[in-house]
């Protein structure tokens, strides 16, 4: 399977495309990267046309996608609608399924803690994908992350039972998540 990861921006786009056999492979990453001076029409027309590309290159099998947050500002917002619009259409004229994560449920996927910050989510990828160091924008950090959730189990914190335990039990359940690399210390 292949799974093709997209954190959407109007000014920058992250992708990342892994291939999930019985390991999980990094084929690409990085971020499409609009001219903050063109008009949305012609970012949106920037962007569907380098997706394109990687979707000819790779024939991703499915999009997972960061579900829609709110924005403070309404103006971005709409724009960040309209890039996840023609983020789906594109994959879907390709025949792309699509699953779509929280920002919260990435984190928990990659880092084990939903609250982790994106410095956290990205020593955590590094690790978990075999990379020495991840370039470009955090915008393709996140694209990686997206990605991950959707192509790796779930994470051990979250197939422990969820009974009530110690806390002499909680801590040892801990060092040994933080020892396997599960979380972060």
């Amino acid at each position: 399977m292949i799974v093709l990861g997209i954190d959407p921006g109007s000014y920058t786009t992250g992708f990342a495309v892994l291939e999930k056999t019985t390991s999980v492979k990094v084929l690409d990453y990085g971020a499409i990267l609009c001219k903050r001076s063109d008009s949305a029409d012609k970012r949106l027309l920037h962007i569907v046309t380098e997706l394109e590309k990687i979707l000819d290159k790779y024939h991703p099998d499915v999009l997972s996608m960061e579900g829609v947050f709110f924005a403070k500002n309404p103006k971005s917002a709409l724009m960040l609608g309209q890039v996840r619009g023609a983020v789906l259409v594109t994959c879907s004229r390709y025949g792309l399924s699509f699953a779509e994560y929280s920002p919260r449920s990435v984190k928990m996927a990659v880092a084990g803690n939903g609250a982790a910050s994106k410095e956290q989510v990205a020593f955590m990828l590094k690790a978990l994908l075999n990379l020495s160091v991840i370039e470009g924008p955090l915008d393709a950090s996140d694209a990686l992350a997206i990605a991950w959730t959707h192509a790796s189990p779930p994470p051990l914190l979250s197939m422990l039972p969820q009974k009530k335990k110690s806390k002499k039990t909680k801590d040892a359940m801990r060092d040994l998540a933080i020892r396997m690399g599960a979380i972060l210390p």
